[in-house]
């Protein structure tokens, strides 16, 4: 009954900072917007909320509960806590797919792109787990350092590509994670992870299950193969979307989950809810930091993400040590 209070307590005051952190998003920037402002559609304050302040909210929303609970996927699917779409090779596949979509077909779209982003994403997965499933000793530190290792070759690949052909300033975007340029009509990609992060709660107990063991699952019927493929395509969708529109957003999808499972458990239904909105308010928090750390310039978001992060997983890694 106590433990059931102090949940309770604890989702109303995750539920109070995030709607404080979402209002300060939106009020946040360079030109100040006065709330009376917004009731005139023909003025400056009414413009740069709706096509410029509202997009980069909702963006940082739908990335941030995007890439968090992906990682929860992929820690599932993997077995292995250290696994997410970045130590993983996942986000640099995504960045290829672009970079060859690019120099193969230079007037691809944006959809297009996200496709070529999508393909070669989850090839990059597929690739990996296959390596995973070969390794003779599958211990807690090599699994990531497999996908670490792949990611600095496809990365390596990538920089080639794009200096070979001249394009290194058009794909830097999709290196270093900002959501500087995200105003209406270029983020909308984003509204495509809505319906990964769905399939991810419907079949949040089926990704628990199959984290438990191929045999074991296979043992209750579970279609061990199936399953793994959905958690790959979910994965690769998440990633591709969050690549084309931000670029790379380090150690959110590694940090978030190992922080929730302290007290969560890896029941992933009962920790899904939470992992997305700790997720968002990391991004948003960090957002923040951007804009006003250099007022009026701002930082790139993934130089913060990956401050934060770093610090968060050796403060996990301590806490689980403890325990």
């Amino acid at each position: 009954m106590q433990r059931k209070k102090l949940k309770i307590i604890r989702q109303f005051l995750m539920i109070i900072v995030f709607v404080g952190l979402v209002a300060a998003s939106l009020f946040t920037g360079v030109e100040t917007l006065n709330i009376n402002d917004l009731s005139d559609k023909e003025s400056t304050a009414y413009l740069i909320f709706f096509s410029s302040r509202i997009p980069r909210t909702v963006s940082l929303l739908i990335a941030g509960a995007g890439m968090s609970i992906s990682g929860l996927i992929f820690q599932h699917i993997s077995r292995n806590k250290f696994v997410s779409p970045t130590t993983s090779g996942a986000i640099n596949g995504a960045q290829l797919g672009i970079v060859i979509g690019l120099i193969a077909l230079p007037t691809l779209s944006t959809m297009g792109r996200m496709i070529m982003a999508f393909v070669f994403a989850l090839l990059t997965s597929f690739v990996f787990m296959g390596l995973v499933n070969r390794l003779k000793f599958k211990e807690l530190i090599y699994v990531p350092l497999l996908g670490m290792m792949m990611a600095g070759v496809i990365s390596s690949v990538v920089t080639f590509l794009a200096y070979t052909h001249n394009i290194m300033q058009v794909v830097h975007g999709w290196f270093f994670g900002s959501f500087s340029l995200v105003i209406s009509g270029r983020y909308e990609v984003l509204y495509l992870i809505l319906p990964a992060l769905a399939l991810c709660f419907i079949y949040a107990n089926t990704f628990t299950i199959a984290g438990i063991g191929k045999d074991f699952s296979t043992n209750l019927g579970l279609n061990y193969n199936m399953v793994l493929m959905l958690g790959l395509i979910l994965v690769s969708m998440v990633s591709a979307a969050v690549v084309i529109v931000v670029g790379n957003l380090p150690f959110l999808g590694l940090v978030v989950p190992n922080l929730v499972s302290l007290y969560s458990g890896d029941n992933m239904k009962k920790s899904l809810m939470e992992v997305g909105i700790i997720g968002m308010m990391i991004l948003l928090v960090s957002d923040l930091v951007c804009r006003i750390a250099v007022h009026p310039y701002e930082l790139p978001i993934a130089l913060v993400v990956g401050i934060l992060g770093c610090l968060g997983f050796v403060g996990t890694l301590a806490m689980k040590g403890n325990r």
